[in-house]
């Protein structure tokens, strides 16, 4: 019987230690004690279609059924029932400790995660075509709300005209983020980024910015599809069709995602304060609390406008997603509240079924 039981750890100890390069540490291993007493097994979910998703276990990986209510995401940590005459089933998600969140694409009141548990948020533009400020600024307010840590990434610099020039530019749209060039051609840039590059890490960027690519040279395999792009803008087909997560060589895990054609804002405030954290500091200096720095006199934001300190064009995106988070967020608040009235409804239906009935007996 002991020596089951000291078989046991020792299974258990060598799954562990398989999760280990999925990020699987301590803490994860104390919250899933209950569903390990359940004869559940942990899992990471690499990847998901309807209705299923692959997953990596500690015995390997495994494609396993879920519910529609369990969402699970390319990245959660799950708990798994083995197949025991029957399918293998995902039971629960770990609580996530940071979650991608933008807006459904429908722009309906739902927000649609794209990745979870997620240590570093690569933003992906590429050097090969104009810099699309505005959507650099998206995606880093999406990166600062999960709670990761973003990096601003340019691939192919080797096709750049001034691939300093775009860096400083990039820093100049990234407070309190690292910005560096790459080039999967001449492997400039990539030994900095893949020190930037920690944990858990998504790629973010539009088709054609070289996602695919860069992964690939971060891998030090083409393990990735890739394709070419249109010249004319840049742009290019989706050849990554879902999030899929693949272990780096160094350490830490990479999800590759699709490229984004919109890039709804969702419950995004810290990250629009993070991602124009100039703008809130000089703020600060208002002479009015309240001041919307529009023509109020004492406003600081305005005099670092008219002083070069920053562009007039940094302070109208910041509003501008601004407004649309908080239309949004007014969406959701109405979503809310119409489900309430719903539920309230159906309670009170049942309760008057039940009088009625009380009243006939």
């Amino acid at each position: 019987m002991c020596s089951d039981s000291a078989a046991a750890r020792s299974e258990r100890a060598d799954a562990v230690s398989s999760l280990s390069a999925y990020g699987w540490d301590d803490d994860l291993e104390t919250s899933f004690a209950p569903h390990r007493r359940a004869g559940l097994v942990p899992a990471r979910v690499v990847g998901v279609d309807r209705g299923r998703c692959d997953v990596v276990t500690g015995a390997g990986p495994l494609r396993v059924a879920f519910s529609a209510a369990d969402g699970p995401c390319t990245g959660d940590w799950a708990a798994v029932r083995p197949a025991s005459g029957g399918e293998p089933a995902l039971v629960a998600l770990l609580p996530r400790r940071t979650a991608i969140v933008r807006a459904g694409s429908s722009r309906s009141s739902h927000g649609q995660v794209l990745a979870a548990n997620v240590d570093t948020v690569a933003v992906v533009v590429s050097a090969a075509v104009r810099l699309n400020a505005g959507r650099v600024e998206r995606l880093l307010a999406l990166g600062w709300e999960s709670g990761a840590v973003p990096v601003v990434v340019a691939t192919k610099a080797d096709q750049a005209a001034d691939p300093g020039g775009l860096t400083a530019e990039l820093a100049d749209l990234a407070p309190g983020a690292e910005a560096v060039a790459t080039s999967a051609v001449t492997g400039e840039g990539l030994d900095r980024l893949r020190r930037l590059l920690t944990g858990t890490v998504v790629l973010l960027g539009a088709s054609g910015a070289g996602k695919s690519t860069l992964a690939n040279a971060l891998l030090g395999a083409d393990e990735l599809a890739t394709g070419a792009v249109r010249a004319q803008d840049g742009k290019g087909r989706h050849t990554t069709v879902r999030r899929e997560m693949v272990p780096l060589p160094e350490g830490g895990v990479l999800i590759d995602t699709p490229g984004l054609r919109g890039v709804g804002l969702f419950g995004a405030e810290e990250g629009l304060e993070r991602t124009f954290a100039e703008i809130e500091e000089l703020a600060l200096g208002c002479r009015f609390t309240d001041c919307v720095h529009h023509t109020e006199p004492g406003c600081a934001v305005l005099a670092a406008i008219e002083s070069g300190e920053i562009s007039a064009r940094r302070l109208d995106s910041y509003r501008k997603l601004q407004r649309e988070n908080a239309w949004m967020a007014a969406r959701s608040d109405a979503r809310l509240r119409a489900e309430r009235e719903e539920r309230w409804k159906v309670i009170t239906k049942q309760q008057r079924a039940a009088y009625r009935f009380r009243g006939k007996k």
